[in-house]
């Protein structure tokens, strides 16, 4: 595996790839990579015959008061669990090479406010531009025929589909299910911020997600619903950012006949702030649903 931190090194290996009529699909990281990352490596590898990862822990998308300079950077082990998941090239900008006249003077990337201001938006001011900004710009890099993100981000998942289809981009958006722990927690680089007890309790934001998706296939109200999971989490130890249930293709608050629905949670364990999100699907096909819950 080769390891790059130029951009016009990067074009010019994955043009070499095209010349020889070879798919590239990319997976774009902040690095201390997790079994979810090295998952999205191999359904990258099963789409195509050359995979890029990326690994760039991006300004843009961290607020004043979060962790920028204490986010995890762990760059020689990430680098030998990518090569042994088969990635072929990885892409480990400095901050500079991405953002040559600075990160302020960066041009941005705006996806509309319903998708990008709610939710995890609403509580991270300027976060999903980031977002947008980055994997824009990576894009334009990497130029990939197929890109791969995990559905625990289910929200920035979204805004990326939106900017890709907005901005008429050549590229498949692929989202993969999330890998959880034995006990359910999803797999997170911020897991590693849990003490051994906070470690213990974090698994009830999982737990109370299942239990909101039951209830709502039982036919209960989603404000009951979002309201009982809330105080679940409370009651569990952790301080719940929010809890909502969303159309799951819009991120907008459901009607009566949506049945496409996603479970979305945020919640403060220590100095962890974890997301996690399921699922729902209601209808006639519900109670088959619920006996494999």
């Amino acid at each position: 595996m080769e390891t790059i931190d130029l951009v016009a090194d990067v074009r010019t290996r994955v043009r070499a790839w095209r010349s020889a009529g070879e798919r590239v699909a990319f997976v774009p990281t902040m690095g201390n990579l997790h079994a979810g990352h090295l998952t999205l490596i191999g359904e990258a590898r099963a789409r195509a015959p050359r995979v890029v990862a990326s690994i760039f822990v991006n300004p843009m998308q961290f607020a004043p008061t979060e962790d920028l300079d204490t986010y995890p950077r762990t760059l020689e082990c990430d680098r030998e669990r990518l090569r042994e998941a088969g990635c072929d090239l990885l892409f480990a900008p400095r901050v500079a090479a991405m953002y040559p006249r600075g990160s302020e003077e960066q041009t941005r990337v705006e996806v509309p406010g319903h998708l990008s201001e709610i939710l995890c938006g609403e509580r991270r001011p300027g976060h999903f531009r980031g977002v947008a900004t980055v994997v824009c710009k990576l894009f334009n890099i990497v130029q990939p025929d197929v890109a791969l993100f995990g559905e625990k981000d289910f929200q920035q998942l979204a805004v990326v589909r939106r900017m890709v289809e907005d901005l008429a981009m050549p590229v498949e958006i692929v989202g993969v299910p999330t890998v959880r722990e034995s006990d359910g927690l999803a797999m997170s680089s911020r897991n590693g911020y849990l003490s051994p007890e906070e470690r213990a309790q974090a698994p009830a934001l999982y737990h109370a997600l299942a239990a909101a998706r039951r209830s709502l296939l039982e036919g209960v109200g989603v404000e009951t619903v979002e309201r009982t999971a809330a105080g679940t989490l409370r009651d569990a130890g952790l301080e719940p950012d929010y809890v909502s249930v969303r159309v799951a293709d819009t991120l907008l608050p459901p009607s009566e006949s949506d049945q496409d629905l996603v479970v979305l949670a945020a919640a403060y364990l220590g100095r962890a702030r974890l997301i996690d999100n399921l699922r729902v699907r209601l209808g006639s096909d519900a109670a088959l649903q619920q006996t494999l819950l």
